[in-house]
């Protein structure tokens, strides 16, 4: 039978860390975003006391998922939103992943020193995270983290993500909100549907639309055509095409009506908090299955047979239906 997690109870250190998280405190959220991300298990217990302290102040945001190639101007989208909605009362959140190095294990692209100006404004808090292998590219822990945020009180968080491939919409999975960030070179209607990440989006931006206005236009115009021609995410939205200019600041008060108009729309609909509901339990079994493949790596006997075993599939001396038979049988004796 497959050892439990326990949850131990909270630790003087931990309380007043949930303490400082709910008062709104950056550093206090920092810390706590790092203790939940750690793989040691005496931190995960610990961990899991303080989500669940935590919870039921969680779930009074909106959330937003921003994913496109590099290069579409993610972060500096971001900052520009962010600074516009901050000056209107919001407080912000931002989970940057950032595709992690090879060697060191840390994050490669630092989104905290791109936003500067946001970073350095109390109502924001910016967390750059190492995607560390994870697939969808979220960290492992963005769900979590996302969940702290909202504990501090942040009411707008949002995910960016590392926008490297169709993996991308694992993040649409655990947001409101999932919008895609176009180049207006992005190409013709056919190469637009291809993208299977578009048939996950809420919201379509061509970016950097004051470069080329004529070119931003008829991109906006091809992935209107698109859109008609795939299934979107909800019956009862239809994904809206704009054109922004993030380094001129130009079309965020537009784009955030659309947030704001698809929130009540879905809420009417009542596909909104239906979409929360589910979206817990899809993570609830993302964990399981990170769960058991962790305990499946550290399983003494596994760990002395994959290697043999790796071989002789290498070699043709045994299949890998075989092979993979005789490691999993090793689990029925955890």
């Amino acid at each position: 039978m497959l050892h439990r997690v326990h949850e131990a109870p909270l630790l003087p250190e931990d309380a007043m860390l949930l303490k400082g998280v709910l008062a709104g405190e950056r550093r206090a959220l920092a810390k706590a975003i790092t203790l939940i991300e750690s793989s040691r298990a005496d931190h995960r217990s610990r961990a899991n006391a303080l989500l669940k302290a935590l919870l039921p102040h969680t779930g009074h945001s909106i959330r937003l998922g921003i994913s496109g190639v590099p290069g579409v101007g993610k972060s500096t989208f971001i900052e520009a939103l962010g600074i516009w909605l901050v000056e209107q009362g919001a407080r912000l959140a931002v989970l940057a992943v950032d595709p992690s190095s090879s060697i060191s294990g840390g994050s490669i692209l630092g989104d905290k020193t791109r936003m500067e100006l946001l970073a350095a404004r109390e109502e924001a808090f910016i967390r750059p995270s190492p995607s560390a292998g994870s697939l969808g590219g979220v960290a492992e822990k963005t769900r979590e983290a996302m969940l702290l945020a909202e504990a501090a009180g942040f009411n707008v968080v949002v995910v960016e993500t590392v926008g490297v491939g169709q993996s991308e919409t694992t993040v649409a999975g655990m947001v409101d909100m999932f919008i895609l960030l176009q180049l207006p070179n992005a190409g013709d209607d056919l190469q637009a549907i291809k993208k299977g990440i578009v048939e996950v989006a809420d919201c379509i931006l061509i970016n950097k639309a004051d470069i080329n206005p004529q070119a931003a236009a008829f991109a906006c115009a091809q992935w209107k055509n698109a859109l008609k021609m795939l299934r979107t995410a909800s019956p009862h939205w239809l994904p809206p095409v704009l054109t922004v200019s993030a380094a001129q600041k130009e079309g965020l008060d537009i784009f955030w009506k659309e947030v704001l108009r698809f929130k009540c729309t879905l809420e009417a609909s009542g596909e909104f908090q239906a979409k929360r509901k589910a979206q817990a339990v899809r993570w609830m079994w993302n964990l399981i299955d990170a769960g058991l493949r962790q305990q499946f790596d550290e399983h003494p006997l596994v760990k002395a047979e994959l290697p043999g075993l790796s071989n002789s599939v290498e070699n043709g001396k045994i299949s890998p239906t075989a092979a993979a038979g005789q490691l999993l049988s090793y689990m029925q004796h955890v």
